[in-house]
């Protein structure tokens, strides 16, 4: 028996609509996109097509850049900051996604003021600590939509609304929102993955709202509108495009679909105590402790379950997660957290099968 897999903020499994739709790329039509011959012009067309059908889940009077990840379309987008003249201030909320964090402390280094702004015991950003560090010298405020590790949602609109009152720019990390709830209006940048969304790891995008400059992060032939050199996938390009047609036909019922299993699994696990807001929350992530549990050795003992004790990113690191570690908790509690992630393909028997392993080995680690 395969086992029962709930770890879809680290990856979903590719939709079967979408293999079809990338499979003709990866055989016989296999042109090069900048290429000026039919095959080319052909691939070239795809690639459009996959442009557009993102767009229509983004905000209007903006621009998709196809890039090879979400950390690169970050790491495109924070590259904004540069280009507002005399300002130098960069802030982010703490509990971003390292690809936002990390890069932002980076710019620490090269001239820049960044700020980590702290969020409550909920996990929500505290407003009025965004509205202390804003002034003439705010350059950008990165703010992420859903939070990988906890599932809160952050009003984006009110901080997009503040941040431009001082002529900043707003970047969102939209990957574990985007195709699954309504997205910001007011963003500048918008940056969302291609494997988070039932589409193919290897490719992300960057919504950029029309009339702000981002300098190239890579240099080179001058491809994807002189800003990311190299020669794009048309199969890639199609697989996130009919990911994303795929996500604007099927949100609701997805989002009613997972609302039921979160459901399910919030009955099923009564004695454990939710990390983050229980209203401002995406259902499909669902972050709970046990006190006194230690999850690697849950995680070793349930190998029937694929499920995380955090962000994939940070597995390997041998760091606490940052982002507990912002809510409050102490070490102990930090390590007695799961993560369980509900998706498009996941039924309520995975559920209580999940639920029913997990909640024995713990018992009999308690115990």
């Amino acid at each position: 028996m395969n086992p029962v897999y709930l770890d879809n903020q680290a990856t979903t499994p590719l939709a079967p609509e979408v293999f079809d739709a990338m499979l003709p790329w990866l055989k016989d039509s296999f042109g090069n996109p900048h290429s000026p011959h039919m095959m080319g012009r052909k691939a070239a067309a795809a690639v459009e097509v996959a442009r557009e059908q993102i767009a229509g889940l983004l905000p209007r009077g903006g621009r998709v850049i196809f890039t090879g990840s979400a950390t690169e379309a970050i790491n495109l987008a924070m590259g904004a900051a540069r280009t507002q003249p005399g300002r130098n201030g960069i802030a982010v909320i703490d509990t971003e996604h390292a690809a936002v964090r990390d890069t932002a402390l980076w710019y620490g280094t090269q001239g820049f003021e960044t700020r980590l702004l702290p969020v409550d015991p909920q996990g929500l950003l505290l407003l009025e600590e965004l509205e202390a560090s804003l002034g003439p010298q705010s350059a950008l405020v990165g703010a992420m939509l859903v939070n990988n590790e906890i599932g809160v949602i952050q009003p984006i609109e009110r901080i997009a609304a503040m941040a431009h009152r001082v002529g900043a720019l707003v970047l969102c990390d939209a990957v574990q929102g985007f195709g699954r709830i309504a997205l910001p209006q007011q963003a500048d940048l918008i940056a969302l993955s291609g494997h988070k969304i039932y589409g193919p790891k290897g490719i992300g995008a960057l919504w950029v709202r029309d009339g702000i400059d981002i300098p190239p992060l890579i240099h080179g032939g001058g491809q994807e509108q002189g800003i990311r050199s190299g020669t794009l996938s048309p199969a890639l390009c199609a697989g996130l495009g009919a990911a994303a047609q795929l996500c604007a036909e099927r949100q609701d019922a997805d989002l009613a679909h997972i609302t039921s299993l979160a459901d399910k699994a919030r009955s099923l696990f009564a004695d454990w105590t939710v990390n983050g807001s229980l209203d401002q929350r995406y259902a499909g992530n669902l972050n709970i402790r046990r006190e006194g549990l230690d999850v690697a050795r849950l995680m070793s003992d349930v190998r029937a379950v694929a499920f995380s004790a955090g962000s994939a990113c940070a597995s390997g690191s041998g760091r606490p997660s940052h982002v507990l570690a912002a809510l409050g908790l102490e070490p102990a509690a930090i390590k007695s957290s799961i993560r369980l992630g509900f998706g498009r393909y996941n039924n309520v028997e995975d559920v209580e099968r999940a639920a029913g392993l997990i909640n024995q080995a713990a018992e009999k680690q308690l115990s």
